[in-house]
């Protein structure tokens, strides 16, 4: 058993022609629509990037207990579990996330993993040695990690040397010494099209990108005003997005090939994915943290081949998630399941083309979300000081750093529960500053409004889908903490 998963970071279904894009150049990608099935409802779950990985290696939702952090003492990685069982696992990667404090302990459960540097604020190249940065545009994110990005650049000056073109590169160099070999997993994950959009002038022209060097290219999270200037922003900016994606889809079109070349179709399982979309102007918002968790956020592209499958080209409608897919690794190589929030998609959906009867999303101390194929239903703080917000864990780190003193000078060590495999773990309550509260509860009725143009007001249904999500959330055994902050339970009880 063989299987090749190749993930980017930040992809937005709606920029990709295998879901109704007509603009995008992006023909390898289009390729998967005969190779692969085609999710229509695939949705992320935890956001963002760590968050999402977590659930990535364990199948269960990590934003109820926690916010960005590592793999737990008692979290089961699906990909550890490969290698115990004589499965190689590799992981090619040059997301640096996995190599700081709230990351490293992902890329550890693999049986070899290499990685390139250079993405986004990795802290690479010295800071001393970064030339003037002269891109004055208001909206461009500010700070130590833009001025680490041009520090960075100076060893990114062609395609070649651009860290996710290397990770493909080895991916194929690896597949060129091992497709003929049997029992392995190679992770090759691209941090592009992740912000901040830097992409050689040859994928920039397909769209007449801007000449201006004062251009919109790594957007602060933030709400835009209604103006024609944003609008132009927008345009700009969608279009630096849209360069990179071609990018990105002509060397995943060199993995297409190679596969193409050595019938690797026949006995490889091949799953193309990502973590989650972006907001690029829609809503009028920037970003992906501080917004509700918009369509353009959460429903994501999912693409996955499996050899001799008579659903190979079929379009999936069932609702699924990132959650499912450590259940189907472990289904496809025929691995003991392990208790998790997910569920193979190998077992029966192609046939009765049926998924989740409803799925969770969201972002630690923001708004906990549920959509039911029909409405979503996004549940804000029911308190401005958005508490009681607490995390569960063994591993006290932030993305950079640690836990803030007096928050550890006040952490519990209580009995765990499912989530925890019944293991002891500290409860810490944590200070956050999404504001879901201002916004308040919002309802959407994706079925007949899935540009989420019209927020309803109905009281009748927001009653209905908050029980939902109560049932929901009692279920899957969230801390008492997150219902009492949505106002699920009385906090003064």
């Amino acid at each position: 058993m063989k299987a090749i998963m190749v993930m980017f970071d930040t992809l937005s279904k709606k920029f990709l022609p295998n879901y109704g894009n007509d603009w995008v150049n992006a023909p390898n990608f289009d390729r998967l629509r005969e190779k692969c099935a085609t999710f229509d409802n695939f949705y992320g779950g935890s956001m963002p990037c760590m968050p999402a990985r977590r659930e990535l290696h364990t199948g269960k939702y990590n934003f109820l207990h926690r916010s960005w952090g590592p793999l737990e003492p008692f979290d089961h990685s699906v990909f550890e579990d490969l290698d115990k069982q004589g499965i190689y696992t590799h992981l090619i990667t040059d997301h640096s996330h996995y190599f700081e404090d709230g990351g490293a302990t992902y890329h550890n459960r693999y049986s070899s993993w290499e990685s390139f540097r250079g993405q986004e604020g990795d802290r690479w190249i010295p800071r001393l040695e970064a030339p003037e940065d002269t891109n004055q545009h208001p909206l461009n994110k500010q700070g130590l990690s833009r001025l680490q990005h041009m520090a960075n650049r100076t060893k990114m000056t062609c395609e070649n040397e651009m860290s996710s073109v290397k990770v493909i590169d080895r991916g194929l160099d690896f597949l060129i010494k091992n497709h003929e070999k049997d029992n392995w997993f190679l992770q090759m994950e691209c941090f592009d099209p992740h912000e901040p959009f830097y992409v050689p002038e040859k994928y920039r022209a397909l769209y007449d990108c801007t000449d201006d060097e004062n251009h919109l290219f790594w957007p602060v999270y933030t709400q835009l005003d209604d103006n024609e200037a944003a609008k132009k922003d927008v345009q700009t900016l969608q279009k630096e997005y849209a360069a990179l994606i071609s990018m990105c889809d002509h060397h995943l079109g060199r993995v297409l090939d190679f596969m193409d070349r050595q019938n690797m179709w026949e006995d490889t399982l091949l799953i193309v994915n990502t973590d989650h979309g972006f907001l690029l102007g829609e809503h009028a918002w920037l970003g992906k943290n501080n917004a509700p968790m918009y369509e353009e956020i959460v429903h994501i592209p999912y693409f996955m081949h499996v050899p001799q499958s008579n659903w190979n080209g079929e379009r999936i409608q069932g609702l699924a998630q990132t959650i499912d897919i450590p259940a189907t690794i472990r289904d496809y190589f025929g691995l003991e399941e392990k208790d998790s929030d997910g569920r193979s998609l190998l077992k029966g959906l192609g046939q009765s083309n049926q998924g989740h009867e409803s799925v969770l999303f969201g972002i630690n101390g923001g708004y906990v979300n549920i959509y039911d194929g029909k409405y979503t239903y996004m549940k804000a703080s029911a308190y401005s000081d958005n508490a009681p917000l607490v995390n569960y864990t063994l591993m006290p780190t932030n993305m950079r750093g640690f836990f803030a003193t007096e928050e550890l000078q006040q952490a519990e060590l209580i009995q765990g529960g499912r989530f925890t495999e019944n293991m002891q773990v500290l409860k810490i309550h944590k200070q956050n500053q999404i504001d879901s509260f201002s916004k308040g509860d919002l309802l959407f009725d994706i079925a007949s409004d899935p540009e989420q143009n019209n927020c309803l007001s109905d009281p009748s249904i927001k009653a209905e889908m908050a029980e939902k999500l109560r049932e929901r959330l009692t279920e899957l055994e969230a801390p008492l903490e997150e219902m009492m902050r949505l106002g699920l339970i009385d906090r003064e009880g």
